[in-house]
């Protein structure tokens, strides 16, 4: 028997999470800056002087300390999965910390990733069956499991890495994305303790990062936070696809509509204009939304507002008793942010 339950190991990791963000943030801006580890502005970004870019070490290590901080509280899922799930976003991450210090080829990046998912692949995570209407389940041939898994992992990561382009979008999403996937982990019968964990975890730690990365950003994500945390929210969402038996299986495809919106209409225009779906450009759906005239905060709050929505239909269709938890967790987090963003923690302003 646990020391914790688990709604209380949930709680008490998001907020260690979240108090280890306020500080080891300001730490990693500081490293970054002495060692110039910084974003520069170019034509295809839209801040005008240089960032520190190693946000996804901070958040890579609140996520780690937090899980274990909740083992030294006598508290430990265990599962078989949990194995793939930290040894490959720790590997993503590692691959991501590399690029933001050295910088890698696109080909080089997407080789590995696919290298790195086959190993969480083989460690269990992976999609078996798919429901299609009217037909039922279909179980899939492991070729065809092993390429959809593959796909669908790589592919989030990489989504959720395109759309860390404006300040504080990517982390808002992020937190959202892993809220909603927590709760509905919770509501599965019986409860993923794993899944419910990280994603709380995560969710914490990215409120933390937010505090320093909304408009104007002191810190950017960089490779390493958004490939950790989009590689996390791609194998959580396979982890729950795996226990689905019906139409609920494509939630996740609600939760996670921000990002997947973004690469398909990204990779779909670079296509059609004869380049590259992995060269990167400034026509993402936040590139347009500026163009539009929007500022960068009210940009992020339309796809925010936008992420909000579905993730409170995904949590309705997955488990309609836990819609009204995904918006307590909603608000809590937004004043928290609020909170921090007028404290000492928060001192820059924001746009109009």
């Amino acid at each position: 028997m646990t020391f914790l339950q688990l709604s209380e190991a949930n709680i008490i990791g998001t907020v260690i999470a979240f108090i280890l963000g306020l500080f080891i943030v300001p730490l990693v801006i500081a490293y970054s800056e002495k060692k110039g580890l910084m974003d520069k502005p170019n034509e295809r970004k839209i801040h005008s002087h240089p960032i520190p870019r190693l946000g996804g070490v901070a958040i890579w290590i609140c996520s780690i300390l937090s899980f274990f901080s909740l083992i030294l509280l006598s508290y430990y899922p265990h599962r078989s999965l949990l194995s793939g799930l930290l040894l490959g976003s720790s590997l993503i991450f590692l691959l991501g910390l590399i690029d933001d210090i050295y910088g890698l080829g696109a080909k080089f990046k997407f080789i590995n990733q696919i290298t790195i998912a086959s190993i969480v692949f083989c460690l269990g995570v992976k999609i078996t069956t798919i429901f299609i209407p009217f037909i039922g389940l279909i179980e899939l041939h492991p070729i065809l499991s092993y390429f959809g898994t593959i796909a669908w992992i790589v592919g989030i990561s990489n989504a959720v890495n395109f759309i860390d382009g404006v300040d504080g979008l990517a982390g808002s999403v992020i937190t959202i994305s892993s809220v909603t996937l927590g709760l509905i982990a919770v509501a599965l019968v019986p409860s993923d303790t794993v899944s419910s964990l990280i994603a709380f975890i995560l969710a914490g730690s990215m409120l933390g990062f937010l505090t320093y990365n909304f408009h104007p950003a002191k810190i950017f994500m960089g490779d390493s936070g958004a490939l950790f945390a989009g590689f996390l929210l791609s194998v959580l969402s396979v982890m729950y696809q795996m226990k689905a038996t019906d139409i609920k299986m494509y939630v996740p495809l609600l939760i996670l509509a921000v990002p997947i919106l973004d690469i398909t209409f990204s990779s779909l225009r670079r296509i059609l204009k004869g380049t590259s779906p992995f060269v990167a450009d400034a026509e993402h759906i936040h590139h347009k939304l500026l163009k539009f005239g929007f500022s960068q905060n009210k940009a992020v709050l339309i796809l925010v507002a936008f992420s909000i929505v579905m993730g409170g239909i995904a949590t309705y269709i997955a488990a309609s008793d836990t819609t009204k938890y995904f918006l307590y967790a909603v608000i809590i987090s937004t004043v928290m942010i609020i909170l921090n963003r007028h404290a000492k923690f928060g001192e820059g302003k924001t746009d109009q």
